[in-house]
C-alpha cells in the first residue's frame, strides 16, 4: 500500500511546462531516488512535494492526507539541502534541536532527543562543537539529524552529498542507507550520480524533460532499461542501428540473437560489456561481433578504456589489457548485454 502518492502532477513556470503527468507511489519506509540530467525536473518535484512551489494540476497525499495545497510548515516533510543550511552561530546540539524548539518542546525533552540523534549519526560528544569546526561529512550528519529530529512523514534530500569529496561520499552514502533501514523513515533523494542512486535507493525514478522515463529497482534500471534514453543515461554509450550491422558489405560486423529484431531497430551497449580479442580469436558468435582499429587508450584505474574505430562509428571498450594504437582487434558483446529499441535517443 502506498504511503506517499503523487498523481497526475503538472507544474509550469509561465508557459514552460517543467513537470508533466507525474505519477509515483512510495511505500512507507522506502527510499526513492530521482535521477536524471540537469533541468529534467528533479528538484522541481522535490520543491512541489515540500510545498515551496504551487502545483498546477494533480494531487499529493501522504498517509492518506491530501497536502497538495497545504503550507510547507504543515506538511511534516523536511528537506536536507545541498548546502546543508546550518546555523554557523549555533552549536551542533542547538542546530539539531532548532525545529523542536519551534514546536515548543520542553527543554529536557529537546536535550534527550538531541543526545539520541547525536548517537545515531555518530556525532556523540560533539553537541557543543561549532559548525565551523566540523568536516563536510560531519556537517552533513548534523543536517540529517536536524531533519530527523521532528520525525517527519517524508524526508527529502536534494543532492545531499554533492559538496563532499569523492572518498567521503562513498562512506556517507552507505551511512545514510544504513540509517534509513535502521529507522525506517520514508525518503526521496535527488541525485544526478547514477552510482549514488543505485547504491542508496530501493527504487529509482529516471526523469527526462519533465516526464518519468522508467521506475524500477536499481537492477531493473541498470540491466533492463525501458527506453533508449535510460540506456544511454545509465552508461550504454555505444550505439548502432541493426541495419548498419546486417547490411554491411564487410564480414567484420555480425549480429546473432535468439530474439527477433528489425533492421530499423537500434542497439545500445556499455563499454564494460565489450570483450576484446586478437583478430584471429573469438568466442561463441552469439551477440554482436565486429572488428575495429584502436585509435586511443586511457588508463582509468583498474582497466584501460579504448576508443575503437569501426566504419563510421567510434566505440568505447574497456579491458584490463592496453591494446596497441592502430592495431586491428575483434570486439564481442554478449547477447544478454545488448539493449535493442525501436527508436534512437539523440543526446
Amino acid at each position: 500500500m502506498s504511503y506517499l502518492d503523487i498523481a497526475r502532477l503538472k507544474i509550469s513556470y509561465g508557459e514552460k511546462t517543467v513537470l508533466q503527468d507525474i505519477n509515483l507511489t512510495v511505500k512507507k519506509g522506502e527510499m526513492i531516488a530521482l535521477l536524471g540530467p540537469s533541468g529534467c525536473g528533479k528538484t522541481t518535484l522535490l520543491n512541489a512535494l515540500c510545498g515551496f512551489i504551487p502545483v498546477q494540476q494533480g494531487n499529493i497525499t501522504v498517509a492518506g492526507r491530501d497536502i497538495t495545497v497545504s503550507e510547507p510548515e504543515k506538511r511534516n516533510i523536511t528537506m536536507v539541502f545541498q548546502s546543508y543550511a546550518l546555523w554557523p552561530h549555533l552549536s551542533v546540539a542547538r542546530n539539531i534541536g532548532y525545529g523542536l524548539k519551534l514546536r515548543k518542546w520542553r527543554r529536557d525533552d529537546i536535550k534527550q532527543r538531541v543526545e539520541q540523534l547525536l548517537q545515531i549519526v555518530n556525532l556523540r560528544g560533539l553537541g557543543e562543537a561549532k559548525i565551523t569546526e566540523l568536516s563536510g561529512g560531519q556537517r552533513q550528519r548534523v543536517a540529517l539529524a536536524r531533519a530527523l529530529a521532528i520525525e517527519p512523514d517524508v524526508l527529502v534530500l536534494d543532492e545531499p552529498l554533492s559538496n563532499l569529496d569523492a572518498k567521503v561520499r562513498l562512506s556517507v552514502r552507505h551511512e545514510i542507507k544504513q540509517l534509513q533501514k535502521k529507522l525506517g523513515f520514508t525518503s526521496v533523494i535527488v541525485t544526478h550520480d547514477q552510482q549514488e542512486a543505485l547504491v542508496m535507493a530501493d527504487r529509482v525514478v529516471v526523469l527526462n524533460n519533465g516526464k518519468i522515463e522508467q521506475v524500477g529497482t536499481p537492477e531493473d534500471i541498470y540491466q533492463r532499461p525501458a527506453t533508449p534514453f535510460v540506456a544511454d543515461f545509465m552508461g550504454a554509450e555505444n550505439h548502432i542501428s541493426v541495419n548498419e550491422v546486417t547490411t554491411s558489405g564487410s564480414n567484420a560486423m555480425h549480429l546473432d540473437l535468439a530474439d527477433e529484431y528489425q533492421p530499423e531497430n537500434f542497439i545500445y551497449f556499455r563499454s564494460t560489456d565489450v570483450e576484446l580479442f586478437e583478430k584471429t580469436q573469438g568466442k561463441s558468435p552469439k551477440g554482436l561481433i565486429f572488428e575495429g582499429i584502436v585509435e586511443q587508450s586511457a588508463f582509468i584505474g583498474h582497466h584501460y578504456r579504448h576508443s575503437i574505430r569501426c566504419h563510421n562509428h567510434l566505440f568505447l571498450a574497456d579491458s584490463p589489457q592496453c591494446w596497441a594504437m592502430n592495431s586491428t582487434i575483434k570486439l564481442q558483446v554478449p547477447a544478454a548485454a545488448l539493449h535493442i529499441f525501436k527508436t534512437f535517443h539523440t543526446p
